[in-house]
């Protein structure tokens, strides 16, 4: 799954403002604190295996501005793309473990793809050290106004009612959406009919004419048709509510338990000396204090929030086997 920033200047202006904010801030550190330790003492390649001018893409170049400026040493973005995310993984996951080849991955490739697949080649756990996460974002269960819903109750109620006939929409099969409600049924025993798309722009054209009922989506997409009074948006998919709309319930209010948010982190190869992932967790972790870089994700659907490295292994090691379980209930067939 890509997450994306939707329309060519609004990616151009996200970049541009994280990168600015990034480097000012960088700036005012002393000197001094960049010369600390002997790492890194040539450039570190950020590898990003999903397209230029995405989400993660744009968010990875503001940090690594950040991170070149306080570390003294160009921290270079290339985006290896392909194979649903795995080239950029295995290339990493063969890499010299020194700290010079970092991995800016999305829950997708360390866990959707992982569980979705008959085999990939790397394994998230083995080949790869956490260094620290970066953002999360939430997804929204969106509804047509068609649909005789205004909560997420009535939509249990009624899906409840008509078990097979309410249908959802996603972007295919495997993808966070798809994964989304599908651990929606799972955890509120409902029976929705899947229907999956080639992308998000048909399924929420289909969405607002009432083709399909229900789906869960990116704030980035749902949010401004929301506002405009397009569809209806029912709650979000967060542990907690979002702070792009906090207002809206989020499902695990009702639905205890039930938290699929997106995720993206950076990790190192395995094996990576402990004291280099500890100066890339700790700058990172200054660049995510940030009140420009959380201003900045917040007007783009994310919750900006770093972790400590056994963090984000830990939360890599529980999601696999309850997404594992989602694919067995599910009945999907590994491919």
């Amino acid at each position: 799954m890509q997450l994306a920033y939707r329309g060519r200047t609004g990616r151009k202006h996200c970049l541009a403002t994280f990168a600015l904010a990034s480097i000012a801030a960088a700036l005012c550190w002393p000197l001094a604190v960049q010369a600390q330790g002997t790492y890194p003492s040539k450039p570190v390649t950020l590898v990003v295996p999903q397209t230029a001018g995405g989400l993660v893409d744009n968010f990875t170049r503001s940090m690594a501005s950040y991170l070149g400026t306080r570390m003294g040493q160009p921290f270079v973005v290339e985006n290896r793309t392909g194979a649903s995310q795995a080239i950029g993984a295995q290339y990493v996951a063969r890499a010299a473990p020194d700290g010079y080849t970092l991995f800016v991955a999305a829950q997708s490739v360390m866990v959707l793809n992982v569980v979705a697949s008959k085999s990939v080649p790397y394994d998230p756990v083995r080949d790869f050290q956490p260094v620290s996460l970066l953002f999360k974002t939430p997804f929204y269960l969106v509804t047509n106004n068609k649909l005789p819903v205004h909560s997420i109750q009535d939509l249990i109620a009624l899906a409840k009612q008509s078990p097979g006939k309410l249908t959802y929409a996603s972007t295919g099969r495997g993808s966070g959406h798809h994964f989304a409600a599908e651990m929606f049924k799972m955890r509120t025993g409902t029976n929705l009919l899947h229907i999956p798309y080639k992308g998000s722009a048909p399924a929420m054209t289909d969405l607002q004419g009432g083709q399909v009922d229900v789906m869960f989506e990116g704030g980035a997409s749902t949010l401004p048709l929301v506002k405009a009074g397009k569809i209806r948006a029912l709650g979000s998919t967060g542990v907690k509510r979002s702070e792009a709309a906090p207002d809206l319930p989020a499902i695990d209010e009702v639905v205890p338990g039930y938290d699929v948010s997106i995720w993206v982190g950076v990790f190192a190869p395995a094996g990576t000396p402990r004291a280099v992932v500890d100066r890339i967790n700790s700058e990172v972790a200054g660049y995510l204090k940030l009140a420009s870089t959380h201003e900045q994700g917040k007007a783009v659907g994310i919750e900006v929030g770093g972790s400590t490295p056994e963090e984000l292994g830990d939360m890599l090691k529980k999601q696999l086997p309850e997404y594992r379980e989602v694919v067995k209930q599910a009945g999907i067939e590994p491919e």
